[in-house]
């Protein structure tokens, strides 16, 4: 922590003064003050970041006063106020607010804003390295007896682009969940009435949704939300400002108003550089795969907070995008997996083309996307005019890589991949190329490229005959410096380029560079001087160095302001191509997408396969030797592949038994991740496969308490179920690992049964339950369409009495999934695996033993009664005993005692022929 600064303000009371009288925030929000080279925060801000960013409260200081009276203040460094705003935007989902002070000290104001949603302000800060595009969403909801109506809009802050969507929903508002997954939202803006703030129920539901899928809540006032100033605001807005009265969206009333609320919060009106360059577009949720936040958790979809490695997650094991683009638009085929054959098919054939070509895919990811910019951010820096002469100079750089791409493409010799590579990425690229061909010229006429050689990033001089003499007297320092440097080389012995370099150094400017190893020879020379140590070596420099680096900056500085005029007008030139540079991003995403699921589908451990795709609501499932993708990876693991058959008539219902660590929960979640794989494009690991499209995948897995927001597990497991039931169709594919653990045993028999019969006789699509309920194997006598299967263990020894009672039982799990039902529970097994004492093992097993007994004699009672008599007996016996009770309670007081009721009741049956001659009451007065 010695780096930290020291915390020093001019006018400590003033500033305390200052910061009191400011408004209060919510407990969301986190107040920065940029000081020029560092940062500061206050009050429980101060606190906040100590403990998550120093992790220890020693690093507050107090300003003004030493005692409580005091301001807790803490200080950053650059590096770790960015730090800091990776952690509260991407994983703790707070909101920033950056201030400083313009003119006087204490004239301070907000200067850059940020949530996880909106990124556009600190873009520089977190140096554009976005693992998913920043969405941010605004939702507005219509609830009454008819049912719910939903309306949302949505942008990436980075794009120029709003879309709208509006929809039915149920109760559980299961649509709305599955649009926050596809979109990927990181942010979302509710409308809040303070009034009804905590007495609104669908508000509560709103918010339970949008916690559970990780997205943060933003709450703005009901006056955010309406639609008044819509339609002008969106003539500014749109491209073609006639069409926004036109435009089939804006009668979708309530995704207007969330589309008012977003453009206030993003507060793109207030910069006209936006004005005329949006897009307004709408979503059709049906167009992808729905998933819910289960679903994701489940299948493993994105990396989370504690995954080690990078392949324990779906996108982690898939991400070999070479670009930022790439990685970003990954992340969204994941949540949208597609639902129309021809389009999975299409990608397939790509994937197909790149898995072939080795050549192909190794020139495509080593040569040529490698060294692709995030083209995206770079088209925003013009848009917002924040861009430089680097920023043309980056531009110009892909440009020029274009015919490479071109070339490579155009030397695919097998023809049946030729068609879909020149109408997915030759044909645009070309065109593209061609439509920036006028930026080339533009840059290679007026930049200096020779330049770029020493990172500078200037105007030709040839253009100016000012900034031919400014040159030219750069080039004469430049050559004196040379000089010096070649002095200092031979006077302290070292080789140039090797051990000592002249390097122009961001902070010291032009000095001298030492390896670490040889920097000892400068240490008694005092014509040397150091500048600083860093881990590539010492940085020196010497009297005449120093003053010939002054004449040169300043000269450098002179060289900007007379260029400057020209940049600008270069910037503006290029600054025109963002929509064809946008158009190309977009392409090239698409590409390096496609080359990294061909080369995760080869260098697999056991390569993937391309899957074969039924129609919609056709075809069965079925998968040979498949594989678990992320769990093949594991270190240590040696994978056991299974068969999955999922027909429609026979096997539409799978019900899979066996112990505990037995391959259960992987069997049926590998299902799920390779439909999900099949559905965004991509090839599987299977031996073969056969899919039918599923339109949602809907898990129940796993008990995760939320106690700390009031919901106990079973509460949520009862959650989840519900979600599925009610969302689910004939088209989607259930998940569900254990199920009615969270209550009494018979209450969570009763309910497993109950869901699966639901889902068999009512739903009837394909579904996977793995369970400890041995006694749900039963549906599979009913319903032809259920299948039993179960996970296998070898046993070895056996704990009888006499000779074998020391002998150990061992339990080895083969992880290999069988048909039929399993014959014995393992539970104990495992607690001898993890060595529970003896005695307590001992009492484990006589207490099961007890419990089998009781419950089979009960069991074979009940069957005896009911199984044995005619229905017509049954029914006649009931009929008859209950009029004896009928009279019998007529006939007692409450004065009589507890003998004399008996008696009557006796006296009463022993009078009635017809009760006492019924076979069935014979056998219940038995028992």
């Amino acid at each position: 922590m010695s780096s930290r600064p020291e915390l020093k303000v001019d006018d400590e009371h003033g500033f305390i003064r200052f910061f009191k009288s400011l408004p209060a925030v919510d407990d969301e929000t986190v107040r920065i003050f940029d000081r020029g080279d560092w940062y500061t925060a206050h009050g429980e801000d101060a606190n906040f970041i100590a403990r998550t960013v120093y992790k220890t409260t020693s690093v507050v200081r107090q300003l003004g006063r030493s005692d409580h009276t005091g301001l807790p203040s803490v200080t950053m460094t650059i590096t770790v106020f960015r730090q800091f705003l990776r952690e509260a935007l991407f994983k703790l989902g707070k909101r920033v607010e950056i201030w400083a002070s313009t003119g006087s000290r204490m004239n301070w104001k907000v200067v850059k804003q940020a949530s996880p949603g909106n990124l556009q302000d600190v873009e520089d800060e977190l140096g554009g390295q976005f693992e998913a595009a920043p969405m941010i969403l605004a939702v507005k909801i219509s609830a009454n007896a008819s049912g719910r109506s939903v309306g949302v809009c949505f942008a990436d802050a980075s794009v120029r682009e709003l879309g709208v969507s509006e929809f039915l929903d149920n109760d559980l508002y299961s649509n709305f969940e599955a649009l926050l997954i596809q979109l990927g939202v990181k942010e979302c803006l509710i409308q809040i009435d303070k009034a009804e703030k905590d007495k609104d129920p669908e508000l509560a539901k709103l918010r339970q949704i949008i916690d559970s899928c990780g997205v943060a809540i933003s709450e703005r006032p009901a006056g955010d939300f309406g639609t008044k100033d819509i339609e002008q605001d969106l003539a500014r807005l749109l491209k073609d400002e006639r069409s926004s009265t036109l435009l089939p969206q804006t009668d979708l009333k309530l995704a207007m108003g969330s589309a008012a609320a977003l453009i206030k919060y993003l507060g793109v009106l207030q910069d006209p550089s936006n004005f005329g360059q949006y897009q307004l577009y709408q979503h059709d949720l049906s167009q992808f795969m729905k998933l819910d936040a289960a679903a994701l958790k489940a299948l493993n979809l994105m990396p989370g907070v504690r995954d080690g490695a990078k392949t324990m997650s779906l996108y982690g094991l898939l991400n070999h995008c070479k670009t930022p683009n790439g990685s970003r638009l990954l992340s969204q085929w994941l949540k949208q997996p597609l639902m129309n054959k021809e389009e999975i098919e299409k990608r397939q054939q790509l994937v197909e083309a790149f898995v072939n070509d080795t050549e192909l895919r190794q020139t495509m990811q080593e040569e040529h996307l490698r060294s692709v910019p995030d083209l995206y951010r770079l088209a925003k820096k013009f848009q917002r005019n924040k861009a430089t002469l680097e920023d043309v100079v980056r531009a110009y750089q892909v440009v020029i890589r274009l015919p490479g791409f071109l070339g490579t493409l155009e030397g695919v010799m097998d023809e049946a991949y030729r068609d879909p590579l020149d109408a997915a990425y030759t044909n645009k690229i070309r065109e593209l190329s061609d439509s920036l061909v006028k930026l080339q010229e533009m840059v290679e006429t007026t930049v200096d490229l020779d330049a770029l050689d020493n990172h500078e990033f200037i105007i030709k001089p040839e253009f100016d005959d000012s900034l031919r003499i400014i040159r030219k007297k750069l080039d004469r320092l430049r050559h004196q410096m040379s000089e010096e440097f070649d002095g200092a080389a031979s006077d302290l012995g070292q080789e140039k380029e090797k051990k000592i370099f002249l390097e122009n150094h961001r902070v010291h400017g032009w000095c001298m560079r030492l390896t670490r190893t040889e920097a000892s020879c400068i240490r008694n020379k005092t014509k040397y001087q150091e500048c600083s140590t860093q881990k590539n070596g010492v940085y020196f420099t010497t009297k005449n160095l120093q003053a010939l680096r002054r004449e040169f900056d300043q000269l450098s500085q002179n060289y900007n302001r007379t260029q400057s005029s020209l940049v600008a007008e270069v910037v503006g030139v290029a600054a025109s191509y963002c929509p064809v540079l946008e158009r190309l991003a977009a392409v090239l995403a698409h590409l390096d997408v496609i080359v990294s699921l061909a080369h995760v589908s080869v260098h697999a451990p056991t390569a993937y396969v391309r899957p074969k795709i039924h129609p919609r609501g056709t075809g069965n499932t079925i998968l040979t030797e498949a594989r678990h993708p992320c769990m093949e990876m594991q270190d240590d693991i040696q994978f056991i592949t299974n068969d999955v058959t999922l027909d429609r008539e026979t096997s539409s219902f799978l019900i899979i038994t066996g112990p505990n660590m037995g391959g259960k929960s992987t069997y049926i979640r590998q299902i799920g991740v390779i439909a999900l794989m099949a559905q965004i494009g991509c090839f599987v690991p299977c031996a073969t496969a056969e899919l039918t499209i599923f339109d949602s995948i809907l898990a129940r897995v796993g008990a995760s308490d939320s106690q700390l927001k009031g919901v106990s597990t079973f509460m949520a497991e009862m959650l989840e179920t519900a979600n599925i039931l009610k969302s689910a169709t004939s088209e989607s594919l259930i998940i569900i690992d254990e199920l009615g653990r969270g209550t009494s045993t018979y209450d969570g028999f009763g309910l497993a049964w109950a869901i699966s019969e639901h889902i068999v006789k009512e739903i009837n699509c394909f579904a996977l339950f793995a369970t400890h309920f041995h006694e749900l194997t039963a549906l599979a006598d009913s319903y032809p369409q259920v299948k039993n299967l179960h996970v296998t263990a070898h046993i070895e020894g056996l704990t009888d009495s006499g000779a074998e009672e020391e002998k150990k039982r061992e339990v080895t799990l083969l992880y290999k999934v069988e048909e039929g039902v399993c014959d014995q529970s393992f539970g104990i097994h495992v607690a001898e695996l993890v060595r529970f004492p003896e005695k307590v093992v001992r009492m484990a097993k006589r207490k099961a033993d007890e419990l089998e007994d009781f419950t089979t004699k009960h069991t074979d009672a009940g069957a005896a009664v009911s199984g044995k008599y005619e229905k017509a007996d049954v029914e006649e016996g009931s009929a008859a005993l209950k009029d004896v009770l009928v009279r019998w309670k007529k006939s007692v007081s409450a004065e009589m005692s507890r003998e004399e009721k008996v008696g009557k009741l006796r006296e009463l049956v022993a009078g009635d022929e017809k009760l006492t001659s019924n076979p069935f009451f014979q056998s219940i007065k038995a028992l």
